[in-house]
């Protein structure tokens, strides 16, 4: 009668990313309306011509820009005292790279201006290489299992494992290594290259495998 062997098979595979999408918001607040508008709509120009540029270049893999958006509010005092009412304006645009050796020159330049916010990094891998990525890692992990089986059945000292079932937990989505926070630009106002590395991605796969072993 043959000996079940339950296993779990885990594997990671390390890839460099291939696109960089950075997160930016443009905007500005005040107690004019229209002063806010100007100023939000005329850095959201600028950006936008400098992102058109980039992608003249060949350096983007694509940009996307959320339209204006304008509101106002009125705040309060700790004592309950409303204050003059404050307006506020900003535009959520993202840029994706292609080309990781412009993201740190470019972020130098852009966060020169008072109305813009970096949000952050995002590395990316496309979707060819995500897919390939996957299943290098979905065969590391069926590797792993056969590998836990065998020593198992060669402990009970049976034969070769054979697989009977096979179950995928399902992936993760891709996570860097290590995060590495871009720093800030030099205080005299000038765009200065922003310091940063690109951090490798990790996907990882696991299972859960049934096997069969005979005694030898």
């Amino acid at each position: 009668m043959p000996t079940t062997i339950s296993v779990h098979g885990e594997a990671e595979h390390r890839v460099a990313p291939e696109l960089a999408a950075v997160a930016l918001s443009v905007g500005a607040s005040g107690p004019d309306r229209e002063d806010v508008a100007a100023r939000t709509a005329a850095a959201h120009a600028r950006l936008l011509a400098g992102v058109r540029e980039l992608e003249a270049s060949g350096a983007l893999e694509r940009w996307t820009s959320d339209q204006l958006r304008a509101w106002s509010y009125r705040p309060w005092s700790a004592e309950g005292e409303s204050a003059t009412i404050v307006h506020q304006a900003s535009a959520d645009v993202e840029v994706v790279f292609r080309d990781l050796a412009r993201v740190g020159e470019w972020l130098g330049e852009a966060a020169a201006s008072e109305e813009l916010t970096i949000g952050g990094v995002d590395w990316r891998l496309s979707d060819a290489s995500r897919a390939s990525a996957r299943e290098s890692a979905q065969r590391a992990a069926v590797a792993d299992a056969l590998d836990r089986a065998a020593v198992y059945a060669s402990a009970l000292g049976l034969g070769a494992p054979v697989i009977v079932e096979l179950s995928d937990r399902g992936m993760p989505p891709a996570t860097p290594v290590a995060m590495r926070a871009f720093k800030a630009m030099a205080s005299d106002g000038g765009g200065q290259p922003t310091e940063f590395a690109p951090q490798e991605l990790v996907i990882s796969a696991s299972v859960d495998a049934r096997f069969e072993a005979e005694a030898r």
